[in-house]
Parts: structure tokens; sequence; C-alpha cells
């Protein structure tokens, strides 16, 4: 019998530019500080987000989680945003990478490339394909997804806590 190990869903992860780490409940205020952009949530199903208010709930869902990132820049050690795995399936041995966001000042560069490369490579440890939900407006999110190889696989409206969002769907699989 081939066992599949459990999937670690917050390890620390460090890179050349950018480090995660699983995210703490001290992590609030500079993870708003990130997020309180609203440039970053305008293409976004939620594009409220950087209220103090939407983003509280936001944060205390990916505490729950049990998969949340926070991602560092090695330079300044500044927080600039996070990541989480979710909806690990043992069997398929699939997982999902998303709610991930950059602030501004890491747009345009490796750093996105970077954390989706990092947390890849984690996920990869564990996992046959990682699945990425993206709202299907989100025109720079779907534009990233296939510059690192994210073949689109369908769009689907998902409903999460009584609200209806279209989503694209993308899938990269395991390096043979």
């Amino acid at each position: 019998m081939n066992a599949t190990p459990d999937f670690d869903l917050q390890p620390t992860l460090i890179g050349e530019r950018i480090s995660l780490r699983p995210l703490q409940a001290g992590d609030f205020e500079p993870l708003y500080a990130a997020a309180s952009d609203p440039a970053i949530w305008e293409q976004h199903p939620e594009p409220l987000r950087y209220q103090r208010a939407v983003f509280a709930g936001f944060f205390a869902s990916a505490l729950a989680s049990g998969g949340a990132l926070v991602a560092i820049d090695n330079h300044s050690g500044a927080v600039i945003g996070s990541s989480r795995y979710y909806d690990w399936n043992p069997d398929a041995r699939e997982v999902t990478i998303g709610y991930t966001f950059l602030a501004r000042s890491h747009w345009g560069g490796s750093s996105n490339r970077e954390m989706k490369q990092l947390m890849l490579g984690h996920a990869f440890l564990f996992a046959k394909a990682v699945w990425f939900h993206i709202g299907r407006d989100n025109r720079r999110s779907r534009r990233a997804m296939e510059k690192i190889g994210g073949q689109l696989s369908h769009e689907a409206r998902v409903e999460a806590n009584g609200v209806a969002h279209d989503y694209a769907f993308y899938r990269i699989e395991a390096p043979q």
C-alpha cells in the first residue's frame, strides 16, 4: 500500500527574495497595511477587502484555515502579502493554492513568481496536481497564472457565505 503522507499546510519556505511562514494572530496589522490599498482588490470578487472590517473577516478565515502563509520581503523584513493552501484531497493527491495577494510594491517583478514556485515546490512533495481558483474577471491574476504554466480547466460559479462569484479554475500538474 502506498500511503500518501499528510500535507504540511503551513510550512516555512525560504526563497531568494521572499519567505513564507505560517500566519499568526499578531500578523494582522502588518498584513492589513499591505492589504489596505484598494487597487489590490479592484479586479477581485471581493473588491472591498481593503476596508478594515472586511479584511478582519478575511484574516479570521485565514487563521482558521490552518493553511495560511504570510509573505515577507527578505531584504526589508516587511510583510508584503499572503497566500494559503486549502482543499487538500489526499485520495486524488490534489491541493488548491489561493487567497493570494501582494502589496503593489511587489507587483510586476519576481515576487509573485517566487511565491508560487515556493508553494508549488512544497505542494509537489505531496500532490500530483495543484488548483488555483481566480476571479473570472481578475485579468492580472489570470495573466500571472498563465505565465507560470497554469492551464485553464474551466469556469464556474461558486457560492461562499451566501454570495456567488464567477471563477476561472487553473491547474498545474506535478513535473514528471
